[in-house]
């Protein structure tokens, strides 16, 4: 092994809006600093980390951990909804009118 790892960051900015950047890091480098290294403000000003919550191949990470070749670092937002919230509001809105998953949709096959 090199004196060097390589990491991928994502962070998801908004909704369907992603943002990813492969970084060269030292051996040794945490979370914290390849946050610091993409140059991306994540939260507020004062900040820039706080509302912020990292996880290394979607297992929670906090900023001291080391990260190792290959890893995939995921920045996330918090949830703005609880999504079994989201989910009720959205069949609210569009009733019972169909059957979701398991309506039948024109050409498929039938039972």
């Amino acid at each position: 092994m090199g004196d060097d790892v390589r990491v991928t960051v994502v962070w998801a900015s908004a909704p369907r809006t992603v943002h990813e950047v492969v970084l060269e890091l030292p051996d040794g480098a945490t979370v914290a600093q390849a946050m610091a290294r993409t140059g991306w403000v994540v939260g507020p000003v004062d900040d820039p980390h706080a509302d912020v919550a990292a996880s290394i191949w979607g297992r929670r990470a906090s900023p001291t951990t080391a990260l190792r070749d290959g890893d995939r670092l995921e920045l996330t937002r918090p949830l703005r909804v609880d999504p079994k919230v989201a989910r009720r509001q959205r069949f609210a809105r569009q009733g019972a009118r169909a059957a979701g998953l398991f309506a039948r949709r024109p050409g498929g096959r039938s039972p």
